[in-house]
């Protein structure tokens, strides 16, 4: 299959359905850089080690760097996106489909935020995928088991290790720097700080942008009659496309957001703010390594209240914690619903 720059831009004015996939798709990803940027800056800002738009504009940059770099050493993460699903041989009836999962993801994300629900645009877009290739496929064959199991290993990643190594960084940190001066290991973990959100951006680009690149490459493989992307190098004008639409969606930020996850959930410190940006950096290379997709959110949730946790736990605020849950409990049953129908509306209609 032919991914060159030149045969991707005739294939897309040529083919409307096409058209729509990329644009829904890099509006996706413009949305997720632009909720992504304030959970990765937010422990940064929250702890006053960075003013707003500073770190926001450094979170742009470090997104644009982890889709570009992380892409290009290690792409397991856009595999697994794009084949734990499969849209059948019709890939007429395939591209369709995934539009109808694009399409459902806005619908979802707008539903949800009238509502107030929280989402998480990683859970969406498997869900989204997910509930078309049902549709497509009229059963669970449509999903392949052994690739989606990894979501399920995500799940846990980002609860369980999340919290786990965010409470044995903090708790290292609080060994290691007893016998210190305070002021002077403050000023210490304020430039450690924004290493830790850099790090964090990176890392944010590397596993979500990854993620919206497999779905990209399996429009423009359905635009050319092929039903899979086994074996296709990522070219490397996809990898710039995404990183650049993510990085700009970044620059727009979230104060919101920043003070919701930054300064709500747990009140932090420096070196607390430190340890939580490690911890997630960590958590979200292992499974990016391992090309197991994460919500990069829950992961740096889920760090701040292991660091939290070092404290005391009454120092968690459970409010954050229950709409975490209820992102998993709704998302994947809501937005894979909605993906379903919208398939087999779209395929009626076209």
């Amino acid at each position: 299959m032919d991914v060159s720059l030149g045969t991707f831009l005739s294939e897309l004015f040529a083919s409307p359905l096409l058209m729509i996939t990329v644009l829904l798709t890099l509006g996706v990803i413009f949305v997720n850089g632009w909720t992504g940027a304030p959970n990765a800056s937010a422990t940064c800002i929250g702890t006053r080690s960075m003013g707003v738009r500073a770190a926001i504009l450094s979170s742009a940059v470090f997104n644009f760097l982890g889709v570009l770099i992380m892409t290009k050493i290690n792409h397991s993460v856009a595999s697994t996106i794009s084949n734990m699903v499969d849209f059948g041989g019709d890939t007429q009836k395939a591209l369709i489909a995934l539009c109808a999962a694009l399409f459902s993801i806005v619908v979802y994300s707008v539903g949800a935020s009238v509502l107030g629900i929280p989402t998480s645009e990683s859970h969406s877009l498997i869900a989204g995928l997910t509930g078309s290739a049902i549709a497509v496929q009229n059963g669970l064959k449509g999903v392949n088991g052994a690739e989606w199991v990894k979501v399920l290993y995500g799940l846990v990643l980002s609860l369980v290790l999340g919290f786990v190594i965010g409470w044995v960084f903090c708790k290292l940190v609080t060994i290691l720097c007893a016998r210190l001066d305070r002021r002077k290991s403050n000023r210490f973990f304020q430039g450690a700080q924004i290493f830790g959100a850099a790090a964090m951006s990176f890392m944010h680009g590397a596993q979500d942008g990854q993620k919206f690149i497999g779905v990209l490459l399996l429009g423009v493989a359905f635009c050319n009659g092929v039903d899979n992307v086994s074996g296709v190098v990522i070219p490397i004008w996809l990898m710039i496309l995404c990183s650049v639409v993510m990085g700009v969606g970044t620059s727009v930020g979230g104060e919101r957001i920043i003070k919701s996850v930054g300064m709500d959930m747990v009140k932090l410190e420096k070196y607390q703010g430190f340890s939580a940006d490690l911890a997630a950096s960590f958590c979200l290379l292992l499974s990016s390594l391992f090309g197991i997709p994460v919500s990069t959110t829950h992961t740096k949730t889920c760090a701040i209240m292991g660091v939290g946790a070092v404290q005391r736990l009454s120092a968690i605020n459970f409010g954050v914690v229950k709409d975490m849950v209820l992102t998993w409990i709704f998302t994947f049953p809501g937005c894979g619903l909605i993906s379903f129908l919208m398939a087999k509306l779209f395929m009626a209609i076209f």
